[in-house]
């Protein structure tokens, strides 16, 4: 389960909005629904001879009756999630599946279970539908083939997706459950996450290396599918590992503890009075425009390659580089808080300023990213003192 400008490509078709909620089809759902008519028109021509060329529409009709019950898995998140007033952004059908993407919200541990599990609950319900009609009706035999697919890829769906490790739906409750313990989500994530990787091996080991070792040839497509579904799941495991360890880091991520001390300064002023209140070894020069806004930052080769002779008059914002529009935040920001902020900007660099909106410090893109992950971002060009 799981956010500024249009972006640059479309991710898929857009089919529509169901109660409000944008539903998008990838583009990647057509492999997915290739390879399922590849695969199992064969399997369904060879149990049902007389199906001839209906055999391949029969199956893709089988990838159209997954489509509609991956949709209402996640339509179940979604509108769970509405109860708690979590706002869905849209719905994502693809590849390997399909994906809610929420808003910003707060969860607790116990809602978290709760929406999760929302979504496996659909599918066991759409089995049980799937099952009644079976058990009632009399029908053709494509319809019945059809309805008997749909019953058990519900039912199959329903249960593998409570497999308690991320990212199954399952996986939150490992994750609730460490976070109840520890009072952290982000320790509940990496625990979950290491999980779905333990999911991944058990998947390896039952499908493949099992039947190796009792001398069986695993069969083509059964291989296949495995091979497809382990790779989704151990980078799904992965990611929610990353997410978090980076989200256990988010306390670290303050403008006040990040940013490097600076002055600003207004841009009528000269070089000659950047370097008198530089005099002290202060490392950033901010160049305020009107109101006292940030729109730059001082280059140091810049200044220095200026002659003492016209330093007078030469002007602060000869030797400077601009700052995006809007690109300064208040110091006492930090956390998720201020990670959302930041991306709402353009550039690698941004003024910090106090409740007066005086220039304390100068932020980094790259200080954050540290911050966050531990590991060096890429250099600045504008960090280096390199001027525009």
């Amino acid at each position: 389960m799981s956010e500024s400008p249009a972006p640059a490509r479309r991710e898929g078709i857009r089919l529509g909005r169901i109660a409000g909620i944008p539903i998008i089809l990838a583009y990647s759902w057509f492999v997915i629904a290739a390879f399922t008519v590849i695969v199992y028109g064969p399997v369904l021509l060879e149990r049902n001879p007389g199906f001839g060329i209906t055999a391949y529409y029969v199956a893709f009709a089988y990838a159209l009756l997954l489509l509609i019950s991956v949709l209402v898995h996640e339509l179940a998140h979604a509108l769970t999630a509405k109860v708690y007033g979590w706002p869905t952004q849209k719905i994502v059908l693809n590849l390997w599946g399909g994906h809610t993407q929420f808003e910003n919200f707060t969860a607790t541990p116990a809602r978290s279970v709760i929406v999760a599990l929302a979504g496996p609950a659909a599918n066991l319900v759409l089995a049980g539908a799937a099952w009644l009609v079976l058990s009632g009706a009399s029908m053709g035999v494509v319809a019945d083939t059809l309805t008997n697919i749909f019953m058990w890829a519900n039912f199959v769906i329903g249960i593998f997706n409570v497999l308690p490790g991320l990212p199954l739906d399952g996986g939150r409750i490992v994750e609730s459950a460490v976070w109840k313990a520890t009072g952290s989500q982000a320790k509940g994530t990496v625990a979950a996450g290491w999980a779905g990787r333990v999911i991944v091996v058990g998947l390896g080991l039952w499908f493949i290396a099992m039947p190796l070792l009792a001398g069986v040839t695993p069969d083509f497509s059964l291989l296949m599918i495995t091979v497809l579904v382990a790779g989704f799941l151990w980078m799904g495991a992965s990611a929610a590992i990353r997410q978090g360890t980076m989200r256990g880091r988010l306390h670290l991520v303050s403008a006040t503890a990040l940013a490097a001390p600076a002055v600003g300064i207004p841009a009528t002023a000269t070089v000659a009075d950047i370097r008198r209140v530089s005099v002290n070894g202060t490392p950033a020069v901010v160049v305020c425009g009107p109101g006292g806004r940030p729109q730059g930052v001082v280059d140091s080769r810049a200044l220095a390659a200026v002659p003492e002779s016209a330093a007078v008059s030469t002007p602060a914002t000869a030797v400077s580089y601009a700052l995006a529009a809007g690109a300064y935040v208040p110091e006492w920001s930090q956390g998720q808080e201020l990670i959302q902020y930041l991306s709402q900007l353009e550039g690698h660099e941004y003024a910090v300023v106090d409740h007066n909106g005086t220039v304390t410090g100068l932020l980094s893109q790259n200080a954050v990213v540290v911050a966050i992950t531990g590991k060096e971002g890429r250099p600045n060009k504008h960090a280096q003192g390199q001027n525009r």
